[in-house]
């Protein structure tokens, strides 16, 4: 099925660490699916995984014919250089540049597609400023302009409501609820469960592990909380404890 994306007993991670590991499970095309969790829980190393940007450590994503082309990615906005002198504009035509290469031609398709972005996200005005003057939810907004403008099937969101006025989530969840009525396939990290309740059908509860992958009203059960909280916090204890071993052991090989 074009644009199925499964996973078959995944494991990502960071120098051959893993962050996340056995997950099994397929995103439909079409979905809404959230990803939750404790801090520490991977589910940005997922999203990494599921754009192309991390190799897995062990099994496999299939995307059925997509590539990593086909999937537009928005990361926190924290991992943004906000410092580079960009403007607004500019930076939305990024967007871009999958169909007009690197150093290609804005034409007037693609300007027209960039200032439709731009006043769909409601920053018309705002072109000419640089990155570094805006808000955390303009911030966003610009974020979620250049996504419009890539005009991809499946698309990525890594915390896109962090430290935004309620205002600006209430404006970019009805654009999220938008791509969902065009079909696309949507996937979000994040930390408002009550908004997850609201507005995500599926998700994926995540402690290193699948704590649960299905209905969100099942996913996000008491039980399921707990759950995930208890295996994050044994994982992190575990982490320390090879810390100091693998410190011990290097103490004695000095000596």
């Amino acid at each position: 099925m074009a644009g199925c994306i499964r996973l078959e007993n995944l494991t990502l991670g960071y120098d051959r660490r893993p962050a996340v590991h056995h997950l099994h499970g397929t995103i439909e095309p079409g979905a809404m699916l959230a990803v939750c969790g404790p801090n520490g829980a991977g589910k940005s190393t997922l999203l990494k995984g599921l754009a192309g940007l991390l190799a897995p450590l062990g099994g496999r994503i299939e995307r059925n014919g997509l590539s990593s082309r086909d999937i537009a990615y928005l990361p926190q906005i924290v991992e943004i250089d906000r410092a580079f002198p960009v403007d607004v504009h500019d930076f939305i035509a990024t967007g871009a540049m999958r169909r007009t290469g690197l150093f290609g031609t804005i034409d007037r398709c693609e300007l027209a597609r960039i200032e439709a972005a731009i006043a769909t996200v409601g920053l018309e005005g705002f072109e000419d400023r640089q990155l570094c003057t805006l808000s955390g939810g303009q911030m966003q907004r610009v974020l979620f302009a250049r996504i419009l403008v890539e005009d991809q099937s499946v698309i990525l969101l890594d915390e896109p409501f962090g430290a935004i006025d309620a205002a600006t989530i209430d404006d970019l969840l009805a654009l999220i609820s938008r791509w969902r009525g065009e079909g696309r396939t949507i996937v979000a990290v994040l930390h408002e469960l009550d908004l997850v309740r609201k507005a995500f059908p599926q998700t994926l509860l995540l402690a290193r592990e699948p704590i649960f992958w299905g209905e969100t009203c099942d996913a996000l059960s008491r039980e399921h909380i707990a759950a995930a909280r208890a295996m994050v916090e044994a994982f992190d204890r575990e982490a320390q404890e090879c810390l100091r071993d693998e410190g011990a052991a290097e103490n004695a090989h000095a000596l």
